[in-house]
């Protein structure tokens, strides 16, 4: 065969195999767009029904948190009237009238609505919700030690204690390999664009083969950050569960409770006519004298059986010599699993949820 036809006929073979190699590129590439869009439409879908849960669970703690400092805040008032009748009705008298509750529970209840007061003082603005749920989540275990010092009330406050909570209830910090949920509200900036998947904005190499290599990685990538979704949002809306079921019981007892601040303000009001009216308070004192102390009385012991329920952490804390273990803000440590998730402390609130129903039930309507 002449030279010419020969290399004619070589070329051919390597136009073809060219064309053929360039279509296998061409399919694999098409491979890897349809691989990566499939795992990108799995993360979206994912990631949608987390960011539902995420806020709904932010929401039920700041919910949850409100009503417990507000409930703090009637504790004092209740304690500043409830001290001023005990005071008119031991005025001259020989054998002074006492609360039957142990000093021990009057002081959980001064202490709790001391610290309650004290986040509500410097929570302000945009801060208050934020507070609120870092209250919720840390407050029962803070309320009453903080009382004494007071050190921890900044704490408490401050958007940064609930910024480093929820990013543990969403499974620790994103060097831990959790998702690192901030501040109740959203994932770590960076999480945002997702470098829980490492995959550089979708971003694989152009050429065929490496393409499709890419595009698998890109594929286990996203299971894995799909499943790590999976279970921040059960944590989620198990917290969420346990929010509505605490709020649930603690407005059913406050209720009780509220009637009986209601007689203390009632009786107050008949003392303020008496005066106004130039009339003797003392005959107001002397004829309301058994309401009134049965009124302090069961009073009294519904705010210690909420605030029994209030400081029983949502969270399992670390303990250590059986002392709560606290960091160097004298925030309480939370224990966690070996990937940094907060535990759910949900034995020890079944248990004070059925207690504080039982104890309330006890205590007769005003």
């Amino acid at each position: 065969m002449p030279l010419p036809l020969i290399l004619g006929a070589a070329a051919l073979v390597t136009a073809a195999y060219g064309a053929k190699k360039g279509y296998d590129g061409y399919q694999k590439h098409s491979e890897a767009d349809d691989i990566v869009n499939a795992a990108k439409n799995r993360y979206a879908g994912k990631r949608e029904t987390f960011d539902a849960q995420e806020k709904a669970t932010t929401n039920a703690l700041e919910v949850l948190g409100q009503e417990e400092l507000n409930i703090g805040k009637q504790f004092n008032e209740f304690n500043i009237l409830a001290e001023d009748l005990l005071q008119k009705l031991n005025n001259g008298r020989q054998d002074k009238l006492e609360i039957n509750i142990p000093k021990h529970r009057l002081q959980r209840v001064e202490n709790y609505s001391y610290t309650a007061m004290g986040v509500l003082g410097a929570a302000t603005g945009a801060g208050v919700a934020g507070a609120a749920a870092g209250f919720a989540v840390y407050g029962g275990v803070m309320a009453l030690g903080a009382a004494s010092t007071g050190t921890a009330i900044s704490s408490l406050a401050g958007v940064a204690a609930t910024n480093a909570t929820l990013a543990a209830i969403g499974g620790g910090s994103l060097a831990t390999g959790g998702l690192g949920i901030a501040g109740g509200t959203a994932i770590l900036g960076a999480a945002v664009a997702g470098p829980v998947l490492a995959i550089a904005g979708w971003a694989y190499n152009s050429h065929g083969e490496e393409a499709l290599k890419n595009a698998h990685k890109i594929s286990r990538d996203v299971d894995s950050a799909v499943a790590k979704l999976a279970k921040a949002q059960q944590q989620l809306s198990k917290t969420e569960d346990y929010a509505f079921d605490i709020l649930e019981v603690l407005k059913d007892v406050y209720a009780q409770f509220d009637q009986y601040f209601d007689v203390l303000k009632a009786v107050a009001r008949q003392i303020e006519a008496a005066r106004v009216l130039k009339q003797d308070p003392q005959a107001v004192l002397a004829q309301s004298s058994d309401t009134i102390m049965r009124a302090i009385g069961n009073g009294f012991a519904l705010a210690a059986i909420l605030v029994d329920l209030i400081t029983t952490p949502l969270f399992k804390v670390k303990r250590a010599n059986g002392e709560v273990v606290k960091d160097k803000n004298d925030v309480p440590v939370m224990d966690t699993t070996a990937d940094g998730s907060m535990i759910l402390n949900a034995d020890q609130l079944d248990k004070q949820l059925g207690d504080t129903k039982t104890s309330a039930a006890r205590i007769e309507p005003a």
